[in-house]
């Protein structure tokens, strides 16, 4: 799912006031789950609140290109998905924008859920979405990467009305009748920075979030698991933020090299696209993330490796690797037009990169910040400080030139 910074996004979010008589959206496919639905709904009302139900079942619809004969083309149940999708999406984002809803509910098996995650998409982080789904845990869990969906597994299939469905129904339509969207100040009185961290870079991001708030600016810190820079970078084009403090892009590690943790083609992107400042620094680029030992990949076999947890392996990335995401990191950044700093710490890029640490390789970090030299426009610096990341003076110096950014009349010169 790719997420772009459009001024559609921005009016969905910024276009709705607070409305007491806001109802309900239920979103479910009728064809399949009427009877769930109008349980739903009267669980609902029984609540106090109104209910508005969309549906996005497949009878009856018929893709683009409707048959004349039977050579005629009929379009693919992926295609017909996503149309329904599209247009599903577009009426929830017209509601909003129009204050007739406040939260909204989905009712699903696993197609339903995946179409239930694109309606969805465009809504404010907080608005209320909650999806009772039958769906595999693994859909699921997917579906947890993208949004702040609020989920609810049935475990048992939602096969009509029965002694479970009226149970799980019963909990769902409560909750969501208790939610209401109350939307942000149209005007923040603090500005408000992301920041990245990761286990490894938590004093890191710790110490610029203090020094931050000396300056009266709130600091918002995403875990950089994939999920986490996913949701940044999504927020970051929905006009959230201020500035950005990247102190964290072990997700282009793993994008690079095949782990687990990527947050997907859009990662460092959304700063750029909405020209805001954003200073880069290569916080755990030193590792790849896999789960249980054995769920690495056999190609892998021969590399250092540790046990972070009995479920998360970790493995260090080697100076090819480094200077493969050092170089997407430059091309990335290509195309910022608003203040943009990289700042590398010589000393190691994480708890585990330190003199001593079990992957300190001096070597391959030192190919990340060539890589990026080489490919880094010249209106982009790079500075390289004589400290580890978790160093009080690399959080000082980068929590610092972020300040200068956002103080009014500071300056925007990227070699503060």
């Amino acid at each position: 799912m790719s997420h772009h910074c459009a001024d559609d996004q921005r009016s969905v979010r910024d276009g709705h006031s607070s409305n007491p008589a806001a109802m309900v959206a239920i979103v479910a496919t009728l064809d399949t789950k009427g009877r769930e639905t109008a349980y739903l709904a009267h669980v609902i009302e029984q609540s106090g609140r109104k209910t508005l139900t969309i549906d996005v079942g497949t009878s009856n619809r018929r893709g683009r290109g409707e048959p004349d004969s039977g050579n005629a083309r009929v379009a693919a149940p992926a295609e017909l998905l996503r149309d329904i999708a599209a247009s599903a999406r577009e009426e929830v984002n017209e509601l909003l924008r129009s204050g007739t809803i406040d939260a909204i509910v989905g009712v699903a098996g696993g197609k339903g859920s995946a179409v239930f995650s694109e309606v969805v998409s465009d809504l404010p982080y907080g608005f209320p979405k909650l999806l009772v789904s039958s769906a595999r845990p693994a859909l699921l869990a997917e579906l947890a990467l993208h949004n702040d969906i609020i989920l609810y597994p049935t475990l048992v299939d939602l096969f009509g009305i029965n002694a479970f469905t009226e149970r799980v129904l019963d909990n769902a339509g409560r909750a969501i009748a208790a939610m209401r969207y109350v939307p942000p100040q149209d005007q923040r009185k603090r500005k408000t920075v992301a920041i990245t961290a990761f286990g490894v870079t938590t004093r890191a991001a710790n110490r610029c979030a203090a020094r931050l708030a000396e300056a009266g600016i709130d600091a918002i810190v995403f875990p950089a698991n994939g999920a986490g820079g996913r949701k940044m970078e999504q927020l970051v084009c929905a006009g959230e933020f201020d500035a950005v403090l990247d102190l964290t892009t072990t997700e282009l590690a793993d994008e690079v090299v095949g782990g687990t943790a990527s947050a997907g083609p859009d990662r460092l992107k959304a700063a750029s696209r909405r020209m805001i400042p954003q200073l880069v620094a290569p916080g755990a680029v030193d590792m790849v993330n896999f789960g249980p030992p054995s769920s690495v990949p056999a190609e892998f076999k021969g590399r250092q490796f540790y046990s972070h947890t009995p479920f998360t392996t970790l493995m260090r990335t080697t100076v090819s690797e480094n200077e493969r995401i050092g170089r997407l990191t430059a091309e990335r950044l290509s195309q910022a037009k608003a203040p943009t700093l990289v700042l590398w710490p010589a000393k190691g890029v994480s708890d585990y990169d330190r003199d001593g640490g079990i992957f300190r390789n001096p070597e391959a970090d030192r190919a990340w910040l060539d890589a990026v030299r080489r490919h880094l426009p010249r209106s982009i610096m790079a500075r390289d400080l004589d400290c580890h990341i978790n160093d009080p003076e690399f959080a000082e110096v980068a929590a610092s030139w972020i300040v200068e950014q956002l103080t009014p009349g500071g300056s925007s010169r990227a070699d503060v």
